[in-house]
């Protein structure tokens, strides 16, 4: 099924040469000319729409698909029907990804601010920003260029946004420093106050103050309803490129290194510091003050509970290393399989 133009404008429609150049791939079959307006999947996309393959499990669906084009890698050219191009490409999710944005292109910011939006005096707002409905910015803010606060989305004192960022409905910002191109989606918090308390020695707990920073590298995005704390005393960081899915709490003082991957329901504890390129999957959990070089990936649900060297794959809870955590369950299960001594 296409992409329904209530929701997803289209832009331009390109040719298939035009596609395949944005996709960084060589065109093979198919009219150079023929112009295509929109994507879709393998099972679903018409005789003007472009499709992909990256997974071969799904590579039953090449005989029937219908599609102008399909964005794939050499290996399975041979398996299209007769009349669909192929666009070959060592990486065709990514090629795929390129055609569709440029294709169905985000919208752009409509410049102006919404009569009920509350933009304080002392705050600073860029050229052609679009300020929605019910948009709060607060005294000292800046606003770069072009970016677009939708409705009910909350930018605190002081905040400051690089340009072409984009805060989603109810979303809010505060304590914060923000790149080029930040996103947060809706519902998603930063620069809230972190969860740090002292206790009393009659057992009561007096709040430590926050007085950190959140600092969000360039093309940082941060999925619905999650959220990022301030630092205590230093700042929280989050590198360039670093994407967090839904529902992933940041604790105060954590560091991450660019492009990192951080999926649903992550839990990363106080202080701790990710290199560049760490991936950890849903519901994995990082204990406090512990360090995780670059490109560890730790698989989900994992419980990291000590420091991780760089390149290291790990799974499990405690996380060890993937190859010695397969050793362990396949021990344990032979140990489950011998018969009961009477």
């Amino acid at each position: 099924m296409a992409a329904d133009p209530r929701f997803h404008a289209a832009g331009p429609a390109l040719s298939l040469s035009e596609a395949a150049a944005i996709a960084g791939g060589e065109l093979r079959g198919g009219d150079p000319g023929a112009r295509v307006a929109g994507v879709g999947p393998l099972d679903g996309a018409g005789p003007q729409e472009v499709s992909f393959l990256d997974n071969r499990r799904y590579a039953a669906q090449l005989a029937g698909t219908r599609a102008a084009a399909v964005v794939l890698s050499a290996d399975f050219v041979e398996k299209l029907p007769a009349g669909v191009a192929a666009i070959v490409t060592a990486q065709p999710y990514l090629g795929f990804a390129r055609i569709a944005a440029r294709l169905h292109p985000r919208p752009s910011p409509r410049a102006g601010i919404h009569p009920t939006a509350v933009v304080d005096p002392d705050a600073t707002v860029g050229p052609g920003c679009e300020i929605g409905a019910y948009a709060v910015v607060e005294a000292g803010a800046q606003v770069g260029a072009h970016c677009i606060l939708s409705a009910h989305a909350y930018v605190g004192p002081g905040v400051v946004l690089g340009d072409g960022c984009r805060i989603g409905p109810h979303a809010s910002i505060t304590h914060a420093l923000a790149g080029r191109g930040v996103v947060l989606h809706p519902g998603a918090r930063v620069g809230q106050e972190g969860f740090g308390f002292a206790v009393t020695p009659d057992g009561r707990f007096e709040t430590m103050p926050q007085l950190g920073r959140v600092v969000l590298g360039d093309g940082v995005e941060i999925g619905a309803n999650s959220c990022v704390d301030r630092g205590s005393q230093g700042d929280t960081v989050i590198g360039a490129g670093t994407r967090l899915d839904n529902l992933v709490q940041v604790a105060h003082n954590v560091k991450t290194g660019q492009a990192c991957v951080i999926v649903a329901q992550v839990g990363i504890s106080g202080s701790a510091t990710l290199g560049n390129g760490v991936v950890l999957g849903g519901q994995a959990g990082v204990t406090g003050h512990l360090t995780l070089g670059d490109r560890v990936r730790a698989g989900a649900q994992s419980g990291v509970m000590n420091d991780i060297p760089a390149g290291t794959d790990v799974v499990g809870s405690p996380a060890w290393p993937a190859r010695e955590t397969l050793r362990a369950v396949a021990a344990l299960r032979k140990l489950g399989q011998k018969p009961a001594r009477g």
